[in-house]
């Protein structure tokens, strides 16, 4: 009946998703390839609990 208050898991995964994408375009910008390499390593890692779901 209260659907409609429950967050919706995936949209939040999303926005972390998109989040770490920016940062890791400004990490790579600057230099600092390796934090580029885990922030990329972390966005994997999200995808993947995002794609069972999708």
């Amino acid at each position: 009946m209260f659907g409609f208050l429950k967050k919706d898991p995936q949209k939040k995964l999303k926005a972390q998703i998109k989040a770490k994408y920016e940062e890791s375009v400004r990490l790579q910008r600057n230099g600092k390839i390796k934090e580029y390499g885990d922030i990329m390593a972390e966005i994997e890692k999200l995808e993947a609990k995002l794609k069972p779901e999708s």
